[in-house]
């Protein structure tokens, strides 16, 4: 009778970690969200959102899947009804074997699908219409119009293959004020040929034919996914020097 109100008592504890572990859940996506309102300007947002999103959102469900464990935990113990040594082995074993089962497939979730839920968001604040410091809307001009608002380095980074960036320019046309973003264009996913998912990366570049003011160079761009850990590489040919520098 004693061994049984041990028992009872642990399952009550163990029934009160899961809530916390819920709750932590919770509290890591509310975290999340609360930083994110908290920025103003959108560009912020969107280097927010590229660099921790799916960081806390893996946590939160780190969070979950060991709530989840321990309350199946206490829920399988009175199913089973084993006490003593085993019973505390079989508790164990269990929870260590749920946990290490939910975070392989879980992992793989995050990894292949959240990227694509996180770039959809990422777009949604990339073009969301900016507002001047005057309290008008901005215009977002096109690849044609940019151009006569970049510097010439600029204009040079966003026509490189090496490193390539991408620039936004946004224009308050009763104001006259202008805001230029950029964006790394290399630091986004693409399409693996291998799996299907939207995980494969740039690990690496190297130049491999110099370019020279008569010659076009060529560059060797290394993919890895980080879903299937397929690799590949694609060649790309750099524009001549005299079409890149002034």
């Amino acid at each position: 009778m004693e061994s049984t109100e041990i028992y009872q008592s642990w399952d009550k504890f163990i029934i009160l970690g899961a809530y916390v572990s819920f709750a932590i859940a919770i509290l890591i996506l509310l975290y999340h969200e609360l930083r994110l309102l908290l920025l103003k300007d959108l560009k912020e947002k969107y280097d927010y959102v590229n660099l921790h999103e799916i960081q806390y959102f893996w946590y939160a469900v780190i969070a979950l899947i060991v709530g989840v464990a321990l309350y199946t935990n206490a829920m399988v113990a009175n199913v089973f009804d084993v006490q003593g040594i085993t019973g505390v082995a079989v508790r164990v074993f269990y929870t260590i074997g749920f946990a290490a089962l939910a975070y392989v497939s879980l992992s793989s979730l995050v990894r292949i699908l959240y990227p694509r839920v996180v770039e959809r968001r990422l777009q949604r604040i990339r073009n969301k219409p900016r507002v001047s410091p005057a309290g008008n809307a901005m215009r977002k001009l096109t690849e044609a119009e940019e151009d006569v608002h970049l510097d010439q380095d600029q204009i040079d980074q966003e026509s490189s293959e090496i490193h390539s960036v991408d620039y936004d320019v946004w224009i308050d046309e009763k104001s006259g004020y202008k805001k230029i973003e950029k964006y790394m264009a290399y630091q986004h996913a693409e399409e693996c040929s291998e799996c299907g998912f939207f995980t494969l990366k740039i690990v690496n570049e190297e130049i491999e034919v110099k370019p020279t003011p008569n010659e076009t160079g060529l560059l060797l761009k290394h993919y890895r996914c980080t879903y299937c850990r397929h690799r590949e590489a694609k060649e790309v040919i750099i524009a001549k020097l005299s079409t890149n520098v002034k």
